[in-house]
């Protein structure tokens, strides 16, 4: 486990700091990732951690940005550390589904694929559980 996992999952409240699954409904951690990889000279520092599920995590990858499909133009994604989730994301009570309110939010849907169809089934039941957000 990673020496940091207490720190960061306390300030993520237990919960992903991209897509903001609960961490209580896995039966494991989730995993501190760094916001800059490492592999894209991130620091190993607190500033550039964040408490990831496993899914966010794994489709995130060493992807710093990606190209806003509105606009056409190359941002970076979402940052936990610097961006506030209600500014660029927002999740739709009816589908469930998260949607980006900026070229950022946008660009971390997708890349996150956040809206996949396990995604939208798991966070339909922590809704109707009051479990989300």
């Amino acid at each position: 486990m990673n020496p940091n996992y207490s720190l960061v999952a306390d300030r993520a409240g237990h919960r992903c700091e991209y897509c903001r699954a609960p961490e209580l409904v896995f039966n494991f951690r989730f995993e501190v990732e760094h916001i800059i990889p490492l592999s894209r000279n991130g620091l190993d520092a607190e500033s550039n951690l964040a408490l990831a599920c496993r899914c966010c995590n794994l489709h995130k990858g060493n992807r710093i940005g990606a190209i806003d499909p509105e606009s056409g133009i190359e941002v970076r994604l979402f940052n936990p550390r610097q961006d506030r989730w209600d500014e660029h994301l927002h999740v739709d009570g009816e589908s469930a589904a998260i949607i980006g309110l900026t070229p950022i939010g946008r660009v971390t849907v997708i890349c996150l694929e956040m809206n996949s169809p396990a995604q939208l089934t798991a966070r339909t039941i922590w809704i109707r559980l009051s479990l989300f957000p």
